[in-house]
């Protein structure tokens, strides 16, 4: 009789621990694909790759393209002789309502202002100005603009770069990020230079700049190869490209070392706190920390990495930066199905919008779809 208690007291027991670590597990953001969110582009318009997507104050959403790298095949109607009754490059900014509903497009070359040789980097701040970037090796700028394409200011000139320590031009600025308390814009520059550099939002006047671990960046380290890379020591610095910076509410700075497969945290001045590396065996060399956002409640509760070489978006509980959740993680074009993601933003409901480089050269809608366990 004691035996037989004994066993079911042991049992009641493993029955309550189960369920103390089921009730325990961190509810995590869920998420679906939208497929049919956006309108089709009105005047036979089509997009070549996505170089950024961000999304303003109104949950409108904004798409940077690359006309350029639209195939003969997709612009026939643009070719002289025409080829083909479809289609015409769009204008490389694009603006959709909340809805899909296409509002405006704009933006490429024009008088007093240095337009980019491959479109990069886009972000709406608080003001509804426009910042864009570039990422090829004579984009050395930064533009800002209204949201109607009124030039407002250049900082930096092209093919002007004199590396990873000058304090007026950029090196292939690749993420943009306005932090509204200090008035700054954060710039993850980039696929040429190594380092964060930080201008006053409306002057353009240069503050500070840092590189990895929050050093004086060295552009004369050299990187292993790839296999040594990914294995060996963490690096000393930000490998090619800085990919993404953003800045939480918390006065906390993330940078995305994209080729290094890590994410650093950082003080606003630059000071150092910690880093974390994302599938860090990943070989391929695009690496796995493309591109980041935050959750939008008012503790910024999970950070978002856009893990590009899985095919992923990696949800990270950002006070711990665990990966509590993944989102995809199967290649391809289909809904479901990523390509080569290259850029996210959110907006105040929790959905996510995404953009393609390569042969992806798609932007499109996860539609946040509450918490679960």
């Amino acid at each position: 009789m004691l035996g037989v208690l004994v066993i079911a007291i042991v049992a009641i027991a493993i029955v309550q621990q189960h369920a103390n670590g089921q009730a325990s597990r961190t509810e995590v953001p869920r998420f679906e694909p939208d497929p049919l969110w956006s309108q089709a582009l009105p005047n036979k318009w089509v997009n070549g790759q996505v170089g950024g997507t961000a999304v303003d104050s109104h949950d409108n959403v904004w798409v940077f393209h690359r006309p350029a790298t639209i195939p003969d095949g997709e612009k026939g109607a643009s070719l002289n002789p025409p080829q083909s009754e479809c289609c015409i490059p769009a204008p490389p900014v694009l603006e959709f309502d909340t809805n899909g509903k296409f509002l405006q497009a704009w933006g490429g070359p024009g008088q007093g202002y240095e337009w980019f040789a491959s479109e990069h980097g886009i972000l709406v701040d608080s003001k509804d100005n426009v910042w864009l970037s570039g990422n090829n090796k004579e984009d050395n700028q930064i533009l800002k603009f209204t949201n109607k394409g009124k030039f407002l200011m250049q900082i930096g000139h092209a093919g002007k770069n004199r590396g990873s320590n000058d304090t007026e031009n950029l090196g292939g600025p690749a993420g943009l990020f306005i932090y509204p308390k200090t008035n700054e814009l954060f710039v993850a520059d980039g696929y040429f230079n190594h380092r964060v550099i930080v201008f006053d939002a409306d002057t353009g006047k240069y503050k500070r700049h840092w590189g990895a671990y929050g050093k004086k960046p060295d552009d004369s380290l050299k990187f292993p190869p790839r296999p040594q890379l990914v294995q060996g020591a963490a690096p000393e610095g930000f490998n090619n490209p800085v990919h993404a910076v953003l800045v939480t509410n918390d006065d906390l700075v993330y940078v995305a070392d994209r080729s290094n497969n890590r994410l650093q945290v950082f003080k606003l001045d630059g000071t150092f706190i910690k880093e974390v590396f994302i599938s860090r065996s990943t070989l391929q060399n695009e690496g796995t920390v493309h591109a980041l956002a935050v959750s939008p409640d008012k503790e910024q509760k999970f950070l978002y990495v856009v893990d590009g070489s899985n095919k992923a978006i990696r949800v990270l509980n950002r006070q711990t930066l665990e990966i509590v959740s993944s989102v995809g993680g199967h290649a391809g074009h289909n809904a479901r199905e990523f390509f080569h993601i290259h850029s996210v933003a959110i907006d105040s409901k929790g959905n996510l919008f995404l953009g393609e480089v390569n042969n992806g050269q798609r932007y499109y809608k996860y539609a946040f779809k509450g918490m679960a366990k």
